[in-house]
């Protein structure tokens, strides 16, 4: 045993140094949040500029929003849309928008709400399972989230990151509930119900969008426990989030050009 002021610890223990957290370590831990923040408030910026209204979109959104916004028959090899002249979606094989459209927003109350929850829940979970894992764990949610869009809604223009931040609150969840942290008494679990009832129940938000998102965010989630803490396997949640990714790319290809689960959205 060694003496210490804390009093007597074991070799190993007394060769540890306490982390103190400073204002410097405090602003690291969120910087891909922060970063992530700057893309979507410069992508909208860029879709106002060139013709966006700020209250929404309604038809033709301007430049950007038209050739970045999800649409499946844009994605596929035949855009059965393109026979009308001065269609705003025309094209085919725009792979891009899978990503593209997973930073853009229709109005500015959709990017305030969108950007609110990414700067509240972000810098928790950014700072419980490192920058690399949270980035990883965003942008397959963001994919997995166009998917889920894809498969409800292929012909309904979709925008927007709330597939990411789905992903991003599935993930929280089960490593806050790994931690031992009650997610009911944490706020985390009546949070997640709220806005799945916001989700189901307002008419035009993407349910496939963010089911997708938070179903992706949930399995990186599982593996970053189980396989990533518990067995240290370093790499494995970022390796199970690129696999995420692909899948999602390839499941939107092929379901982009169908009608859809709900091409008409879900009425109750």
């Amino acid at each position: 045993m060694t003496p210490t002021p804390v009093g007597m610890r074991c070799p190993e223990c007394a060769r540890d140094r306490t982390k103190v957290k400073t204002i410097r370590s405090l602003t690291s831990t969120r910087r891909a949040t922060e970063v992530l923040i700057a893309i979507n408030v410069i992508v909208f910026l860029a879709e106002v500029a060139a013709g966006a209204p700020l209250g929404g979109v309604s038809g033709s959104g301007g430049t950007v929003y038209n050739h970045g916004a999800l649409f499946g028959p844009a994605i596929t090899g035949h855009n059965q849309f393109d026979i009308f002249p001065g269609f705003p979606f025309s094209g085919t094989h725009q792979y891009w928008r899978l990503l593209t459209s997973g930073f853009m927003h229709d109005g500015i109350l959709h990017i305030a709400l969108n950007m609110l929850f990414l700067f509240m829940l972000g810098p928790m979970l950014e700072a419980a399972i490192g920058r690399l894992n949270f980035t990883a764990i965003y942008l397959s949610s963001l994919l997995a989230g166009s998917f889920g869009a894809l498969a409800f809604t292929p012909q309904s223009p979709t925008v927007g990151a709330s597939g990411a931040i789905f992903g991003m609150f599935g993930a929280l969840l089960v490593v806050a509930r790994n931690r031992g942290i009650d997610i009911w008494r944490s706020g985390l679990g009546l949070t997640l119900i709220i806005n799945l009832a916001f989700t189901l129940s307002v008419k035009g938000i993407s349910i496939g969008g963010h089911l997708g998102g938070l179903v992706a965010g949930v399995i990186a989630g599982f593996v970053l426990v189980e396989l990533g803490e518990r067995r240290r396997m370093k790499y494995a949640p970022v390796a199970v989030c690129v696999l995420i990714a692909v899948v999602s790319v390839i499941g939107a290809i092929a379901v982009a050009g169908h009608h859809g689960i709900a091409p008409n959205g879900i009425n109750y």
